[in-house]
């Protein structure tokens, strides 16, 4: 402890017996810190809020979502600080009267790219800050310009997003409007290509679909038909065993048609015999009779003289009914199976010319799908279009308009000045120090004594005379004088510093 209690005196020593040095060290240290400091420029930074609007009923009922407006937004963040931009902000402003060549204004623009900075707060806040720091403005210009740079982004923001989208929205239209004008002679050009095949080749109209539609139909009927055909023919199968356990007659006697033909005859001879003609209605009726029972009379009278069975005669009925009904459903099916192999034929008689009228057929489409597309593209950008135009799809407003910078937000000048002294002092101080380590001076007999190894016996004090004294005493004024200058210098600049803010203010 008592080493480093010594060392420190001898340091303190060392630098105090060449304090003169160390002062012009501080002086050299502060005036060049002093003076580059002076040579930074000071920046001044206005800021402006805007609040953009997403929500538009409207808007998004013709789809002009919040998405779209968000990626909208957002494209319009990133490209207002593009070069474009960036260029009309320095002919806009003051920058503008400074630049001669296109290489001052490429390097104007390249400036503003550090300078200009767009920060989203929220997703509908938006924060633009502009900086001015140049040399060749003084600070009360570098104010104004930092706040017509702020204006000027605003103004850009607001052409963007009005102007900019409209611009665009019409582009996009010529542009579709184009598209369809070549679909539709493309379009014009297939419809008569289609037309032309079909005339000369009626069968394979549309491709060939009508054929194709045509064979699945006789197909579907062929498929109907057999299965009505099979029930028809089972049906008729269980009538055939009906009949066969069904007697034809019923024995009896009596009562029968030749009975009832004899009654008939007899009723006839009566109605003559009492003198009415052969027109009279009775007459007719009864000969009518007449001829209808003679046919069950003879069967009667060839069956032995038995009775017709009613249900065999039902019976036959009903199987000449199913019979005819088959006999019709084999003739239909012939029929479909001769259409079925007439299509089939006609379907491969020239698969080339079957593929082409496919190929026409599917080019065709393709191009009315996209005709009609584009149809409806059009539509919709019209009125995207018209809605951007009559309520602004995205609107917004300055919350906090470009402020006017009162005070440089850098650098620190007063902090800076302070700096440089207190490293001026130290450099100073630190440079005696040095000075005194080159030189082998020993301020204490104990750092002889281990120096050299050997011992010390004491050491002599310096006795001054009063001339000594007084001529130490002036320069120790001298010395504080001195000092007490380069701190008020730093004074004074500072004092300048804060001058230099009111006049801005």
């Amino acid at each position: 402890m008592n080493n480093l209690y010594e060392e420190l005196l001898s340091a303190v020593h060392s630098v105090w017996t060449r304090r003169w040095i160390a002062l012009g060290l501080a002086w050299v240290i502060c005036l060049l810190g002093w003076f580059v400091v002076a040579l930074i420029p000071n920046s001044y930074e206005s800021q402006a809020r805007i609040f953009i609007q997403l929500d538009d009923a409207l808007a998004e009922q013709v789809g002009i979502g919040v998405a779209d407006k968000k990626r909208d937004i957002e494209r319009i963040r990133q490209t207002l600080t593009s070069a474009v931009n960036l260029e009309k902000v320095v002919r806009g402003t003051r920058l503008g009267d400074t630049i001669e060549s296109p290489k001052q204004m490429e390097a104007a623009v390249l400036g503003l790219v550090k300078n200009v900075k767009i920060v989203s707060q929220q997703d509908n806040l938006f924060q633009i800050t502009a900086t001015a720091n140049y040399s060749s403005f003084s600070d009360a210009e570098n104010a104004k310009l930092a706040q017509a740079m702020a204006q000027k982004l605003i103004d850009i923001f607001r052409e963007e997003n009005l102007s900019g989208d409209r611009g665009e929205m019409v582009e996009t239209l010529e542009f579709v409007n184009q598209q369809l004008k070549q679909r539709e002679k493309q379009l014009e050009s297939a419809e008569q290509k289609r037309t032309a095949f079909e005339a000369a080749h009626p069968e394979l109209a549309q491709g060939g679909a009508a054929v194709v539609q045509r064979l699945e139909t006789s197909r579907s009927s062929l498929r109907d038909v057999e299965a009505d055909l099979a029930a028809a023919q089972s049906s008729l199968a269980a009538i055939d065993g009906q009949l066969a356990g069904t007697p034809r007659t019923i024995a009896g006697a009596g009562g029968g048609a030749q009975a009832a033909l004899a009654k008939a005859q007899g009723d006839l001879a009566s109605m003559k015999a009492r003198g009415l003609t052969d027109s009279h209605p009775d007459v007719i009726a009864t000969r009518n009779q007449i001829a209808a029972l003679k046919g069950p009379a003879a069967q009667e009278a060839a069956n032995g003289g038995g009775t017709v069975n009613p249900a065999y005669a039902s019976l036959q009925s009903i199987r000449a009914e199913r019979q005819a009904n088959v006999q019709a459903l084999q003739s239909r099916k012939a029929a479909l199976q001769s259409d079925v192999a007439s299509l089939m034929a006609s379907a491969i008689k020239d698969p080339e010319l079957a593929t082409q009228a496919q190929r026409i057929n599917r080019d065709y489409d393709v191009l009315r799908r996209q005709y009609d597309k584009l149809l409806q593209d059009r539509e919709e950008l019209k009125l995207r279009g018209e809605v951007k135009t009559e309520r602004e799809a995205v609107k917004f407003e300055v919350v906090d308009p470009p402020t006017t910078p009162r005070a440089p937000v850098a650098p620190n000048r007063p902090v800076l000045l302070f700096a440089v002294l207190i490293a001026g002092i130290g450099g100073g101080c630190a440079g005696a120090f040095a000075l005194s380590r080159v030189r082998s001076v020993f301020s204490t007999t104990a750092g002889l004594e281990r120096a050299t190894g050997l011992p010390v016996l004491g050491a002599i004090s310096q006795n001054l005379t009063d001339g000594a004294r007084a001529l130490r005493r002036r320069r120790l004024k001298y010395f504080y004088g001195a000092s007490a200058a380069l701190c008020g210098l730093c004074v004074v600049l500072l004092a300048i510093e804060f001058v230099q803010r009111g006049m801005v203010a």
